[in-house]
């Protein structure tokens, strides 16, 4: 993915700072999109590319660490990288264990911005990836029958097309016919894959549910 095909948001409400940050990261050919405020950001359209967050902790209005708990809550998962002039241990601990990729106190290095941004985006891409996946996963098993979707619970079970044909009192051929459509809609090129797949659907569904 080339540099232009995602963004660093900066927040920080020191012009000076924003502009200093947003020319050392379009030095490295990357987008920028400075706000003054996290109000500024929750009120912008936002592009769905990877992004990573370079957010100031002390800010007028919503803080820092009150806008990452907003963005969790609206279910923007956007990897931040926290900077601040003052910063304390409490607060570092609470802004990592909330997911912050780093926290650095100012004067940081420039490297040092740019290595904790770069790897924010790289997160950001995986997570991406990895929701793309579940989405087409769960779509390739929404195209299954009801038949298809009962004989798949069965075969990853590890029963033969013969033990499944009792369970469902069909014929074996028809098992045999059901099963190589599951393997075909699911994409699957084994059993073990397919076994695989059933798990996180499963992980999936079950996630939800604690939710």
């Amino acid at each position: 993915m080339k540099k232009a095909e995602q963004v660093v948001f900066v927040i920080d409400d020191d012009p000076s700072m924003r502009t200093a940050i947003k020319e050392l990261i379009e030095a490295v050919g990357m987008t920028c999109q400075t706000f003054g405020s996290g109000q500024e950001l929750l009120g912008a359209e936002l592009p769905d590319v990877p992004s990573s967050l370079v957010l100031d902790v002390r800010l007028p209005g919503l803080s820092g660490l009150n806008l990452q708990r907003e963005l969790t809550e609206r279910g923007i998962n956007m990897p931040i990288i926290f900077i601040t002039g003052h910063g304390d241990i409490p607060m570092s601990v609470q802004a990592m264990k909330a997911g912050a990729v780093e926290f650095l106190t100012k004067p940081f290095r420039d490297q040092d911005l740019l290595d904790a941004i770069e790897q924010g985006i790289e997160r950001d891409r995986s997570a991406r990836m990895q929701l793309t996946a579940m989405r087409e996963l769960r779509e390739r098993a929404e195209a299954l029958t009801p038949r298809e979707r009962e004989v798949m619970r069965l075969v990853v079970t590890g029963l033969l097309n013969k033990q499944i044909a009792a369970e469902l009192d069909i014929s074996e051929k028809t098992v045999n016919v059901h099963r190589s459509q599951v393997m075909q809609k699911m994409q699957a090129d084994s059993l073990a894959e397919l076994v695989r797949m059933t798990e996180k659907l499963e992980l999936r569904s079950v996630a939800a549910q604690a939710h």
